[in-house]
């Protein structure tokens, strides 16, 4: 799945930490958020090691006590951020819910979080590939999870109702692709801050497609 923000730090004297990650903090979260606020300055081929320490308002030797480069730390802030929007998007859909309403609670709150920060998620996005492969697995490993969530509260839904029947991995994948480009697709238009304008026509495709799977 695609990432989702990083506060970035301000010019106060106060420690910021990667918002997604609320138990974040010291010099690794500071370094995180300075990374997020370098990306979205310059762009990830831009960003130098000097840049994200001043963006975190730490030496350079504390940058290399932590990463090894800058692709190592663009890779933290990627995976932090996927790791925290899987949290609230599971948050969101609660076992409790009508399976309805999870799909509608869950894919508002995924867009909700990528729409909080619309310059940094216009910059993850299209730039991803300038980090390199390692950059692309770690997305593949993202929609993987998210589509284990799909499956997981789809069999739950499937124990709840008679007759209804279980989506196969595959299916789950393919329903968080279609998402990822709707999202995509937002983004390249400029339409990153607008986000949550998806909601309807993302919760009708998933439950188009869990409802073509139970007939």
């Amino acid at each position: 799945m695609v990432t989702a923000a990083v506060t970035r730090p301000t010019n106060r004297g106060t420690s910021d930490q990667a918002a997604l990650d609320p138990n974040l903090g010291g010099h690794r979260g500071r370094l995180l958020a300075g990374m997020a606020a370098a990306l979205v300055e310059k762009g990830y081929g831009g960003v130098t090691i000097a840049d994200i320490a001043r963006h975190a308002r730490v030496s350079k030797r504390t940058f290399y006590e932590h990463f090894a480069d800058k692709q190592e730390c663009f890779l933290a802030v990627y995976a932090t951020a996927s790791d925290r929007l899987l949290e609230l998007v599971g948050e969101a859909a609660r076992p409790e819910l009508d399976w309805v309403e999870q799909v509608r609670a869950a894919v508002n709150a995924y867009l909700s979080a990528l729409q909080n920060e619309p310059a940094l998620t216009r910059t993850m996005l299209l730039e991803l590939q300038s980090a390199g492969p390692e950059a692309l697995r770690l997305r593949r490993r993202g929609q993987q999870d998210f589509a284990a969530l799909l499956l997981d509260r789809v069999a739950q839904g499937v124990r709840e109702r008679p007759g209804a029947r279980p989506i196969s991995p595959a299916m789950a994948t393919a329903v968080i692709g279609g998402l990822n480009e709707l999202v995509l697709e937002a983004v390249e238009d400029g339409r990153a801050d607008r986000l949550t304008d998806l909601g309807g026509v993302a919760t009708d495709f998933v439950r188009a497609v869990l409802l073509s799977q139970s007939e």
